[in-house]
C-alpha cells in the first residue's frame, strides 16, 4: 500500500552545535578526569566551527505507523539498506496487537522517493503473526539477502523459530520457520546481517538449559536458498552467551560481539568478547589473527572488556555490581570497532560508554560519555571523515539519542543525532552511500523514526 511521504526535519550542523554536550575528558582506565576551563572553551569553539564548516544535516521523519511499546532492545539488528534505482531502507518493528500484552511484527519500507509501504509477517493461516510482549526479548532481527529477499527473525525467548521471508522481491513475508536447522531448540537473540556475496549471516543463543546455553552461528546459502549451521560458537559449563553483533568485512569474514552471563539468564554480563570466521578455510580467529577452537569459553575468548575489581558472576537481576550491558560493533576495513556500555565500581552506578579497538594481542578502551545513566541501546559506524561515530542514549532529556565523535587530542564530543524526537532506543545501519541511517523507537509515543545523516 502506497503511502504519502512523511514530512522530513533537516537540521544544519550550525543548529546542532547549539545542542552539543561535550563529554568529560577520560584516562584511557575509563576514570573522568578534570577538565579545565580553558579546554572546555576550546573544545566548544572547535565543535562549532567544525560544525559550521561542514554544514551536515540530520533528516528525521515519522514513520506513518503505530508502533507497540515492546518494540524496544539493546542486541537486535532491525535495520537493513539496499541501493537499487535510490537507497531503499527496511525497519523491522512490532506493532500493537490485539491486546494491551500483544504484538505484532511488520516491516515499515522507505522508497528513495520517501514513500512508506507496510509489509506485515504472516502466519501460516495467512493472518498477521502476534505474540506476546517481552521486553528486550521479543523484537524483531532483518536482513535482505543478494536475491532481494527478505528475512525476519521475530519474537523468540527460548521458542522455536519464528522465521519469516519472501519468496523474491517484493512478495508477502511469510512462515518459513520449518527452513532452519535445529528445529528442536530454543532460540533467543537472533541477530542477522548480509555479506557483500548475498549470503546471510545469522547468530543466537541457542537452547533453555538452566547449566549452559551457547551462541551459534548459521548460514543462508543465497544461491541455494538454504540455511546450514556453520558452528557453537561459544559456550561453556554454567555460561550463557549474548549476543549483540556481527558484520561481513569485503573478504566475506565474519566479525562476532558477544557477552557472557551466569547460566541460565541475567540481565548484566561479563567479559565482552570478540570472534573472526573465515568461511574460506573454516577457521575461527582472534583479533590479532591468532587462531582459536570453536566453541570458545570465557578464559578462551579474546575478551575486550575484562572483569574489575568487584565484579562477580551473579543472575541476581538487582546485581549492583560492575556488568556489560550492550555493544555495538563496526569495520574500519577488517579491522573491529567497539562501543559498549559498562558499569565500574566508581561509576555511581551508571553505565559509561565506551570506545574499543584492537592493538597488538590486546584491545585498548576510551571513555566516551561518563555524564550520567544511559539506556541499554548503542550503535556504532565508520565514517570517512570523522572515523568512529559512537551512538548513545541518555537515560533521560528531551534529547536523549547523541552522536559522540573525537578530534585529534582525544576529546569526545557529542551532539543530539536527533533534535526534537524524544526517542528512547536506538538501531543504528550505514549505508552503501555512506550514509548512516538511525531507526529510533520512542516507546512513551508508540512511534519510530527514521533518521539519515
Amino acid at each position: 500500500m502506497r503511502r504519502p511521504t512523511a514530512r522530513t526535519y533537516a537540521v544544519s550542523a550550525a543548529a546542532l552545535a547549539a545542542l552539543t554536550t561535550l563529554v568529560p575528558a577520560a584516562r584511557a582506565d575509563g576514570t573522568a578526569a578534570a577538565a579545565t576551563a580553558t579546554a572546555t572553551a576550546t573544545a566548544t569553539a572547535t565543535a562549532t566551527a567544525t560544525a559550521t564548516a561542514t554544514a551536515t544535516a540530520t533528516a528525521i521523519e515519522k514513520v506513518p505507523y503505530a508502533m507497540d511499546s515492546s518494540n524496544q532492545a539493546a542486541w537486535w539488528t532491525p535495520v537493513a539498506t539496499y541501493k537499487g534505482r535510490g537507497q531503499y531502507t527496511y525497519f523491522a518493528f512490532n506493532e500493537p496487537g490485539s491486546t494491551a500484552a500483544t504484538h505484532r511484527p511488520a516491516i515499515a519500507r522507505r522508497d528513495p522517493d520517501g514513500v512508506w509501504s507496510r509489509l506485515p509477517l504472516l502466519d501460516k493461516s495467512g493472518q498477521q503473526a502476534e505474540f506476546p510482549d517481552d521486553n528486550g526479548h521479543n523484537q524483531p532481527s532483518l536482513a535482505r539477502d543478494g536475491s532481494g529477499r527478505l528475512h525476519v527473525f521475530a519474537s523468540m525467548h527460548a521458542n522455536a523459530w519464528r522465521y519469516f521471508r519472501t519468496e523474491a522481491p517484493g512478495g508477502d513475508v511469510t512462515d518459513h520457520a520449518a527452513e532452519l536447522p535445529d528445529q528442536s531448540e530454543g532460540i533467543t537473540y537472533p541477530i542477522v546481517t548480509t555479506a557483500p556475496n548475498g549470503d546471510l549471516y545469522l547468530a543466537a543463543r541457542v537452547g533453555a538449559g538452566a547449566d549452559r546455553r551457547p551462541g551459534k552461528l548459521y548460514r543462508w546459502d543465497n544461491a541455494a536458498a538454504r540455511w546450514s549451521v556453520v558452528a557453537t560458537f561459544a559456550g561453556a559449563l554454567n555460561r550463557s552467551v549474548y549476543p549483540d553483533d556481527l558484520m561481513v568485512d569485503a573478504a566475506g569474514r565474519v566479525h562476532l560481539l558477544y557477552e557472557w552471563a551466569k547460566a541460565p539468564a541475567t540481565g548484566f554480563r561479563h567479559r565482552l568478547s570478540y570472534l573472526r570466521y573465515d568461511p574460506s578455510t573454516g577457521a575461527f580467529a582472534d583479533s590479532a589473527g591468532a587462531a582459536l577452537t570453536v566453541p570458545v569459553t570465557p578464559d578462551t575468548s579474546d575478551v575486550i572488556q575484562e572483569l574489575t575489581a568487584g565484579e562477580e558472576w551473579s543472575i541476581d537481576n538487582a546485581y549492583t555490581g560492575p556488568a556489560v550491558q550492550s555493544a555495538k560493533l563496526t569495520l574500519d576495513g577488517s579491522t573491529p570497532k567497539i562501543a559498549y556500555r559498562y558499569r565500574s565500581a566508581d561509576s555511581g552506578g551508571n553505565f559509561r560508554v565506551y570506545y574499543a579497538y584492537p592493538s597488538g594481542s590486546d584491545w585498548v578502551s576510551k571513555t566516551v560519555y561518563a555524564g550520567g545513566q544511559t539506556a541499554a541501546a548503542l550503535g556504532i559506524t565508520w565514517d570517512e571523515t570523522d572515523t568512529k561515530r559512537v551512538y548513545y542514549v541518555t537515560g533521560s532529556g528531551t534529547d536523549r539519542v547523541f552522536a559522540a565523535t573525537q578530534s585529534a587530542d582525544g576529546t569526545w564530543t557529542s551532539q543530539s543525532a536527533a533534535p526534537g524526537v524524544s526517542a528512547d532506543r536506538l538501531a543504528v545501519r550505514r549505508d552503501s552511500d555512506g550514509k548512516d541511517v538511525l531507526y529510533l523507537p520512542d516507546t512513551a509515543h508508540n512511534s519510530l523514526y527514521y533518521g539519515r545523516r
